[in-house]
């Protein structure tokens, strides 16, 4: 798992975006790949996938 810190995340809209904190990229995450909720400078664990548009984060979970 990889972790990092929620940069965005938009509840109504349902999406945000993580930072890496091995690469410093910016990780989009649907709310679909919650495991707990997540708010902005939450510290985070997650597992990357391809996406259709990118790299995704799944199984987000607060650390």
């Amino acid at each position: 798992m990889q972790t990092g810190t929620v940069k965005f995340f938009n509840e109504s809209k349902g999406y945000g975006f993580i930072r890496d904190d091995e690469s410093n990229q910016e990780i989009f995450v649907h709310i679909t790949g919650l495991v707990d909720q997540v708010r902005e400078n939450d510290k985070v664990a997650f597992d990357k996938v391809d996406g259709k548009k990118g790299v995704n984060a799944v199984n987000v979970k607060k650390i």
